[in-house]
């Protein structure tokens, strides 16, 4: 089930990631291995998240590699430590749709909401480059906790965009 997209103010964020560099059939690595670092790092140094989990896409190249960080946003950053590091997420206007079902199935939900934005005459803020798409900001905001709910159909996604100003 789709929602309908949505455009929204942000304020910048503060959050902690793990940045990963992998190809499309390595796309489960950084939620195994980055996203228990950065919970663990929460817990450690005792910072409240404000959010649910995301991949922050930074660069794609479908046919290559994509750099990609599995984060979350925090009330206020702790120390870089190990893998974790400290970013902030842009201010700006924002597009969204959230999506309930499989996960497998967002390359499609994606797919949709960049047509609609083109539709719409609006621009996603990404620059089109050599080695791929940069983008300022393209996040995959994991809403439903698995411990939760085992059923993947009912999982609840949320994308974010950031548009060019």
């Amino acid at each position: 089930m789709l929602t309908l997209p949505k455009t929204e103010k942000r304020k910048a964020q503060p959050y902690i990631y793990v940045p990963f560099t992998v190809t499309m059939r390595q796309m489960q690595k950084p939620a195994r291995e980055g996203f228990p670092l950065v919970f663990a790092h929460l817990e450690k140094h005792g910072l409240k998240p404000v959010g649910a989990a995301f991949y922050n896409y930074r660069r794609i190249n479908m046919s290559e590699t994509l750099d990609v960080e599995a984060g979350i946003a925090v009330e206020k950053l702790g120390p870089e430590e190990g893998k974790v590091k400290n970013g902030t997420l842009p201010a700006g206007k924002f597009i969204g749709l959230s999506w309930t079902g499989h996960p497998d199935k967002l390359i499609t939900v994606t797919g949709m909401l960049i047509g609609w934005v083109r539709q719409s005459g609006q621009q996603l803020d990404v620059d089109e480059k050599a080695d791929g798409d940069h983008f300022a900001c393209r996040l995959e905001i994991y809403d439903t906790d698995p411990e939760e709910e085992p059923d993947m159909e009912k999982w609840v996604t949320t994308l974010a965009f950031k548009l060019r100003e």
